[in-house]
């Protein structure tokens, strides 16, 4: 998963046509390092999308203008729009994640 650096690069890769997900995280948090332990299967059977990253703390304006109110949260993004959002209370273990990338239709 790539790190987002700046405002301007979350800009960039979100506005892109082909899909991303970025999920929003803090360093504090627990569920985050949990995800962290078996996203990384997730992002080798979902090929499509390209993964990033983004700390909310550090990038709060961001996550309060996509609606992120609790971490970990992965968002899809496609063409400057959110295309999906996956709660942090719904996306704790990796069946949840899994189907909510089934079920993003793009």
């Amino acid at each position: 998963m790539e790190p987002i650096k700046s405002t301007e690069a979350f800009k960039k890769i979100t506005r892109g046509s082909d899909p991303v997900i970025v999920k929003f995280y803090a360093d504090w948090c627990p569920d985050c390092k949990v995800m962290n332990m078996f996203i990384g299967d997730i992002i080798k059977d979902y090929p499509q999308y390209k993964w990033y990253e983004i700390n909310s703390d550090e990038f709060r304006s961001i996550a309060d203008e996509n609606q992120v109110m609790g971490i970990p949260s992965l968002l899809v993004f496609q063409n400057g729009e959110k295309k999906a959002h996956l709660h942090s209370a719904n996306a704790k273990t990796p069946e949840q994640v899994r189907e909510f990338l089934d079920s993003v239709a793009l």
